[in-house]
């Protein structure tokens, strides 16, 4: 038991490599700050595209958010940053991280929004223009305002895998949380880091978890 307490819990080596963890920390919530607003933006535009009256444009909105769900996202990541150097297109870790969280997390809020779009009756569309509403201003002022509504515990359970999912910047060599902690215990040789980054975890996402399932539950009543 002691073994074990010293390996994953000495509060020693954590307190000794909280100067990195921390930085590493900072960058997470960075990344975070820029990834899930494009996610957000970039699901908008493929949701509203999804339902275009252009047939090339539904089409080709199918096939992106079909293929960008079914690419794993640590597959996705390393083509990109691994892969455009060949194209001579050479980015950063944070740049490449960003890109392919853009693809990624498009394609799933935009079918999140989608399903909120279209829980909506036409009913309110029709009655919406027959004020004299443009098609832009009802869907900003009638549509989308009860659209968010209906789907905001999926956009907040989406949320959250997007900031568990920035781990995953650790394989570009991007130095969030993950990655910070991962140096730390090679070289303290000991697994607390990883620990105190999984605590750091834990105090961001617990709040948020809590709020969904008061949000979930909400929605049912």
């Amino acid at each position: 038991m002691d073994a074990l307490l010293q390996q994953f819990f000495n509060f020693d080596i954590m307190m000794q490599a909280s100067p990195i963890i921390l930085r590493g920390f900072g960058m997470t919530l960075l990344l975070c700050l820029v990834v899930i607003p494009m996610g957000l933006l970039g699901g908008l535009a493929v949701a509203l595209a999804s339902l275009s009256p252009i047939r090339a444009v539904r089409w080709t909105t199918i096939v992106f958010v079909d293929l960008f769900r079914a690419i794993p996202p640590l597959a996705l990541l390393i083509f990109v940053s691994a892969g455009l150097p060949f194209a001579d297109i050479r980015i950063s870790p944070f740049m490449a991280v960003c890109i392919s969280f853009l693809l990624n997390n498009s394609a799933y809020y935009g079918e999140i929004y989608r399903s909120g779009i279209e829980s909506i009756g036409t009913g309110q569309t029709d009655a919406s223009r027959s004020t004299g509403l443009s098609a832009t201003q009802t869907m900003a002022y009638v549509i989308l305002p009860q659209a968010v509504r209906n789907v905001l515990p999926d956009l907040v359970s989406n949320t959250v895998e997007v900031v568990k999912l920035t781990s995953l910047a650790s394989v570009v060599a991007f130095a969030e949380l993950l990655y910070a902690a991962d140096m730390a215990r090679s070289v303290t040789y000991n697994a607390s880091p990883i620990t105190f980054a999984a605590v750091l975890y834990l105090i961001v996402l617990w709040p948020v978890v809590r709020l969904l399932s008061r949000l979930e539950h909400k929605m049912q009543n």
